[in-house]
């Protein structure tokens, strides 16, 4: 109960600086939303090109990257948060004061969910206004925001373990440049049997590849790679929360 409750005062104060402060909330959003525009409207013309057989169209096939890449960056941007809070001298202070030290991380990762969840019903209503084909059923599209789901908690234990390690916001590009480099190194613009070459051969081994596959088969209505994305999505996040866990402990022998 005593790690809840640090948990619950983690969240709290960390939405409320969040949600009363536009400098944090609106890059969040417009960042997903920047994204989703230049790719979907931008270079919606890739739809014509032999071989682009995705059946829902340009729009949907970049939701799903997109929709992905938020989840990851939500994450990050909370890892952003967390270095400022040793910055400020409050994350030092809850090291002290609390005597359950694992609800601080479960408080941020709750924090990231929830900051997440709003970014993600704007992208998606945006996303149906301008046309998305939807067809997948309601479990499909569960399997999708599940997907999602990973993906920021993955992203938001990497980023944590590093604000914990340098506790200072010049770590901010140790935090993000990894995850921009993964979720890039997948098939964002093309599916992947479309790509040719080292980007092809990076693509095939990287496991937000098969995450990315899962999430589009999902909103097709044609599940694929269903335990490889969850596999590999869940593999991550472990190997994270050990890395989480171990910069908790870095930060508590650093006083």
């Amino acid at each position: 109960m005593k790690t809840l409750a640090v948990a619950r005062g983690v969240a709290w104060r960390t939405l409320h600086n969040v949600f009363t402060n536009p400098s944090l909330l609106i890059p969040s959003i417009v960042f997903p939303l920047f994204f989703f525009t230049a790719f979907a409207g931008g270079l919606s013309r890739i739809r014509d090109v032999p071989g682009f057989d995705y059946p829902l169209g340009y729009t949907s096939f970049q939701f799903v990257f997109v929709l992905l890449q938020s989840a990851a960056f939500g994450g990050v941007f909370t890892g952003f948060g967390i270095a400022r809070d040793f910055e400020g001298g409050f994350a030092r202070r809850l090291l002290l004061a609390a005597p359950h030290r694992s609800g601080i991380v479960l408080g941020y990762g709750i924090a990231a969910l929830v900051r997440w969840f709003f970014t993600a019903t704007v992208l998606t209503v945006v996303a149906l206004a301008v046309g998305m084909n939807v067809g997948g059923s309601g479990v499909d599209l569960v399997g999708l925001y599940v997907l999602a789901v990973i993906m920021n908690v993955a992203a938001l234990l990497w980023a944590c373990g590093v604000a914990m390690r340098f506790r200072t916001l010049q770590a901010g590009p140790v935090m993000q440049f990894p995850v921009f480099i993964v979720l890039f190194f997948a098939p964002v613009y093309v599916p992947l049997g479309l790509l040719r070459g080292w980007i092809h051969s990076i693509a095939v081994v990287n496991p937000v590849t098969r995450v990315v596959e899962a999430g589009r088969g999902f909103l097709a209505g044609s599940p694929t790679e269903v335990g490889f994305a969850f596999g590999a999505g869940l593999a991550l996040v472990l190997g994270f929360s050990l890395w989480a866990f171990r910069g908790l402990r870095k930060a508590e022998a650093a006083g």
